[in-house]
């Protein structure tokens, strides 16, 4: 599929993102582990989110859905999962692979669990390595790097773990074993990612510990199903505050949005650069959601990195369309992680940007993007990344001509809804599919 993005006159409305992709996959799999049903609202049915759910229907898991937006999981308990008849296939989600090898460590059995060539390129030794050092006998390729994974699990130790990384997926991983553990499991990271992971585990009702840079959960808990709504996901709704932003005359509210203060890193960075934004809390917890707009405006160029990069890692590549449109100079740094995402995103937008005109500057860990230059719209490339994707589909709208968006079915991995949501604000977007 194709996108052919027209230049925008200007954007107006409201509009829904679809549900969370970080907590849908976890509302799944916790709800798996738990007693009872689990009723998720607002589940996003994309493509990654679903694997997550085949995977759990395939070690046994009762799961009806997705119709409307609602899921409802027949939780198998802490140790109700069955050894699955076949491989694992978790497509293109290094979500599905990485967290649901924490469950499967746990799991008295024997897996397999792959993906598609995409995902069998991904690094999965960041999650192995401690999860072996629990007592799972874990093979892989490359030593352990890359999928498939065969899993042989059960009888785990609790450790303590430094993670070389500020990885929710790492911290995840070890989490969700840690619940078979006996004793504390401690995970202690170089700067806090999403805590998703830890929010949930608290609902549910496990015991779950926060010490600074530290989460810890005790093994063994009894986790008993609630109802779980999932709130408008962020980092989609990052494409259309950046669009807010560059295109004239706009005005965007993305209502019931996820406003969890390790996933708001895209806001601050926006208003850093000058974007007049506005943020409504409708509700505090146990996930805080609300609606956020935003109105067009000059933006300036700004420096990113740090601890920063953890709250805004998937939002980099729109960032970098925003910087593009800025005057002066963005330096973004730390996000070397990028590299090891659906596509090298540090490469494949310095490329892409370029191709329209920008002045980009691919660093080791990093981007350097000199705004202020005109783009002019041409064909681009979205390297089957769902975030390119849009994130280019974002610059079209305010290159001159058209800009069109190859690959673009990707999208369909975490906003199946967004060529319908830029058409409603009055973009002119169209699709093509390709025979």
């Amino acid at each position: 599929m194709r996108l052919r993005v027209k230049p925008a006159r200007t954007l107006q409305g409201e509009v829904e993102v679809p549900g969370d992709k970080s907590i849908s996959h976890r509302a799944l799999m916790i709800g798996a582990i738990a007693e009872g049903e689990t009723v998720i609202e607002n589940f996003l049915a994309g493509e990654d989110c679903l694997a997550t759910l085949a995977c759990l229907r395939a070690l046994g898991v009762g799961i009806t859905g997705p119709e409307a937006g609602r899921v409802r999981v027949k939780g198998r308990g802490l140790h109700g999962l069955t050894e699955p008849a076949d491989i694992l296939d978790a497509k293109n989600s290094g979500t599905t692979m990485r967290l649901l090898l924490g469950i499967l460590a746990g799991q008295p059995f024997f897996s397999v669990i792959t993906g598609d060539a995409s995902l069998r390129r991904r690094p999965m030794g960041r999650v192995v390595r401690p999860l072996r050092a629990m007592g799972a006998q874990i093979m892989a390729r490359a030593g352990g790097e890359l999928a498939p994974l065969a899993v042989s699990g059960g009888g785990l130790k609790s450790i303590e773990f430094a993670s070389p990384v500020a990885s929710a997926q790492v911290k995840s991983a070890v989490l969700l074993a840690g619940l078979y553990a006996a004793g504390e499991t401690v995970v202690t990271e170089p700067a806090l990612s999403r805590d998703h992971t830890e929010r949930m585990l608290a609902l549910f009702g496990a015991p779950v510990r926060r010490d600074g840079l530290s989460v810890a959960v005790r093994g063994g808990p009894v986790l008993k199903a609630v109802p779980v709504r999932v709130p408008g996901d962020i980092s989609s709704a990052a494409f259309l505050l950046v669009a807010a932003c560059i295109v004239p005359d706009a005005a965007v509210t993305v209502k019931g949005v996820g406003l969890n203060p390790t996933r708001t890193g895209i806001l601050d960075v926006l208003q850093a650069m000058g974007a007049r934004i506005e943020v409504k809390v409708r509700d505090a917890g146990p996930e805080p959601w609300g609606d956020v707009t935003v109105y067009s405006g000059a933006l300036r160029g700004t420096e990113v990195g740090g601890e920063l990069i953890p709250r805004l890692i998937d939002e980099i590549p729109v960032l970098t369309v925003a910087a593009a449109y800025a005057a002066g100079e963005t330096v973004i740094r730390d996000a070397a992680e990028l590299k090891y995402k659906e596509s090298n995103r540090l490469r494949t937008m310095a490329v892409e940007l370029a191709r329209l005109g920008a002045d980009v500057e691919e660093l080791p860990d990093g981007l350097v993007i000199r705004g202020g230059k005109p783009l002019k719209g041409t064909m681009v490339e979205s390297y089957g990344d769902h975030r390119v994707a849009m994130a280019l589909a974002v610059a079209g709208l305010a290159a001159a001509g058209e800009t069109v968006v190859q690959d673009a079915g990707a999208i369909n991995v975490s906003f199946p809804g967004f060529v319908a949501a830029l058409t409603r604000l009055g973009a002119a977007v169209d699709t093509e599919i390709l025979a």
